[in-house]
């Protein structure tokens, strides 16, 4: 999971958002801090677009990668010893 360091002061900006009543209650129950709950949902899920466009970008790379691979085989095979 995506750590946040708050000790880090970072501008901050006041957004509008819309959740379920019910959980927001519950939240609230349980003393969850919902602004900090959010920001860590919204940093993971930026973590997770990040890496799936990277991956994508790539996808070519890693093809002609596992092509080579094929072709010759893996850099220093001769030296495995499993």
């Amino acid at each position: 999971m995506l750590k946040h360091d708050s000790r880090e002061a970072k501008p901050r900006r006041p957004t509008n958002v819309t959740l379920s009543l019910d959980l927001v209650n519950e939240a609230k129950e349980l003393q969850v801090n919902v602004s900090q709950a959010c920001e860590s949902g919204l940093a993971q899920a930026v973590a997770d677009a990040r890496r799936a466009r990277w991956l994508e970008e790539n996808e070519e790379a890693f093809r002609e990668h596992r092509e080579m691979i094929e072709r010759e085989g893996l850099i220093l095979d001769e030296f495995r010893q499993f």
